[in-house]
């Protein structure tokens, strides 16, 4: 936790690290505008595996319109409750789990702080081991060898990447995030029209709608689940230094646009593109299998792209887990925190790029069963927010019984114990 002196010191700027932790953000120091999210947004959602929800959905039976419906319509709403999140971040300044501290009290908050940060730990590392495959494709096309080494060497530079961004801090990641949707946004629109050109019209054309409720609803839900649903625990992080005065209809239109545009896109081509590669949604490699299919002078932009959209997602995943960390009491320096989840990140892809392939496809699915948890945070923390407009900034940082949000021995039995059943009731519903 930073001391007085050192929040005074605090200067959110582009290249320098930023010192300030939890501790909410004061008037005088806010800055920026909510146009800000568009880039954040619309940059963590450029990386092509959105196409790979494409395939998804034609693998379930949905024709063109309902694709086109569902790729639309599912990001939409859930990046919606992002940005409905988002704007607690500007209320009270804070990060969102220490924001979550109203609903949970302080100690109550602990559960779903620690399931947060196991969730963004372990998508940072799914994250950055994809990229590492996708520059070590990279690699070959310059000729060099497929071995440990070179998937070893892979690994670091994405993680490096990764961590010296989220090192540096919320002006960076801004710029940052800024720069990757003007330039991979350029190249994926140009791997997106080639991917097309490639349509087999016909047979799209000739697909029949598909079932409502094995395909309409039940797609609508898994790419809720893993867009917007997946960054519900992050929105406040990125909006806590606005200034009180900016609108917060604009804090959820423009995470809204940000997040859509992009995903609709990649969404609906994949779906074209299930009509030329076949198995694309069940593909163990899907990144492997569109490059496969790509002659070799747009291998290299589409690995780019690729590269570069799963780094600029890895990055905010890092930006918040540790956050997240110094939330559960661990008292060191922001920045700090960033370099112990990047060991963390680091050891977990290393051991699945060289010791234990097979463990991805498991741990993908227990990061999943953790998005029920999620789900169940966010209907509770949306409902105490509604009910609240401002936040006591002493008492999200104070832990101890003089916290208002001490409530009874640290914990606020009524929003633990919602969140609880919600989770009970999701899992019913997760096959």
């Amino acid at each position: 936790m930073m001391s007085d002196q050192e929040i005074e010191r605090d200067i959110d700027q582009v290249g320098a690290i930023e010192l300030r932790g939890i501790e909410p953000v004061a008037d005088g120091e806010r800055h920026g505008t909510p146009f800000e999210l568009f880039w954040i947004w619309f940059a963590a959602n450029i990386g092509i595996l959105g196409i790979i929800y494409g395939g998804i959905l034609t693998a379930s039976g949905l024709n063109l319109v309902q694709s086109v419906l569902v790729a639309l319509v599912a990001p939409a709403v859930s990046f919606a409750l992002v940005g409905v999140l988002s704007v607690a971040g500007k209320r009270g300044g804070a990060p969102m789990l220490t924001l979550s501290r109203a609903a949970f009290g302080t100690r109550g908050n602990i559960g779903p702080t620690l399931i947060s940060w196991i969730s963004l730990v372990g998508w940072e590392t799914v994250t950055v081991i994809t990229a590492a495959y996708a520059l070590l494709g990279l690699f070959t096309l310059a000729g060099l060898p497929t071995n440990p080494f070179w998937t070893l060497v892979s690994l670091l530079i994405i993680a490096l990447l990764v961590v010296a961004i989220g090192l540096l801090g919320h002006a960076t990641l801004v710029w940052i995030q800024r720069a990757a949707t003007w330039i991979f946004g350029a190249l994926t629109l140009l791997v997106v029209l080639f991917l097309v050109s490639r349509t087999d019209w016909p047979t799209v054309l000739a697909a029949p709608p598909g079932p409502w409720d094995s395909g309409i609803l039940a797609t609508f839900s898994i790419v809720m689940a893993g867009t917007g649903i997946s960054w519900v625990n992050t929105g406040a992080d990125y909006a806590r230094y606005f200034p009180r005065r900016s609108r917060e209809t604009h804090i959820v239109w423009w995470t809204v646009l940000g997040s859509t545009l992009p995903l609709f896109l990649l969404i609906l081509t994949g779906a074209l593109l299930s009509s030329s590669v076949k198995n694309l949604a069940s593909s163990p490699n899907p990144v492997q299998a569109i490059g496969s299919t790509l002659p070799t002078w747009m291998a290299v932009p589409y690995l780019l792209v690729t590269i570069g959209g799963l780094i600029v997602e890895a990055d905010l995943s890092i930006y918040s887990s540790g956050l997240n960390l110094l939330t559960l009491g661990l008292k060191v320096q922001r920045y700090k925190t960033v370099l112990l989840d990047g060991v963390l990140m680091i050891a977990g892809a290393a051991y699945v790029l060289l010791v234990a392939q097979n463990f991805l496809s498991p741990f993908e699915s227990f990061l999943q069963l953790l998005a029920d948890c999620l789900t169940a945070w966010s209907a509770v923390f949306l409902i105490d927010m509604l009910r609240r407009r401002d936040y006591d900034a002493r008492s999200l940082i104070e832990t101890g019984s003089k916290s208002l949000y001490y409530y009874r021995g640290g914990v606020h039995w009524a929003g633990v114990g919602a969140w609880l059943l919600g989770i009970l009731i999701s899992l019913g519903f997760t096959s």
